[in-house]
């Protein structure tokens, strides 16, 4: 069953995540991201930012939290075992630090019917406390048939 195109604008709640120092720190050595900026706190306290910053791609990490009630909406219906994922757009804006709390929102974007899947889209949006954008991003979704 094709995923119904009248889910495109449907938005989630939004979820606000707290930036951890410990969190960067984890994510850094999981990707291997060994910039002292990331991982050294007295390094840290001594460059332009005064405190650890996220590398970039750290957004995937609070991106999950409005992307994951779109696998759980069961008025959606994804079929989770035929689910991958195709990929993903980043467009980044401010530099996320060790204390920010980081507002995101999704919508589902865009929804394609395909001979043999589906895909669909879910843009990101990212704001920090300041109401400033930290990060854009769009996700997509391949469903096989």
């Amino acid at each position: 069953m094709p995923i119904d195109k009248k889910f495109i604008g449907k938005s989630y709640p939004s979820y606000t995540y707290d930036v951890c120092k410990e969190k960067i720190k984890e994510y850094a050595k999981a990707v291997k991201t060994f910039d002292p900026h990331y991982v050294d706190e007295m390094f840290a306290k001594k460059s332009q930012y005064g405190v650890i910053i996220a590398p970039p791609t750290f957004a995937v990490v609070f991106g999950a939290y409005v992307i994951e009630p779109i696998f759980l909406d069961a008025e959606l219906a994804l079929n989770m075992a035929m689910l991958v994922h195709g990929e993903q757009d980043m467009e980044f804006f401010e530099v996320v630090k060790a204390g920010d709390s980081i507002t995101i929102s999704g919508v589902i974007s865009d929804i394609q019917n395909k001979e043999k899947v589906d895909t669909i889209s879910v843009a990101v949006t990212s704001k920090n406390q300041y109401g400033r954008m930290v990060c854009r991003a769009v996700y997509t979704f391949v469903v096989r048939k």
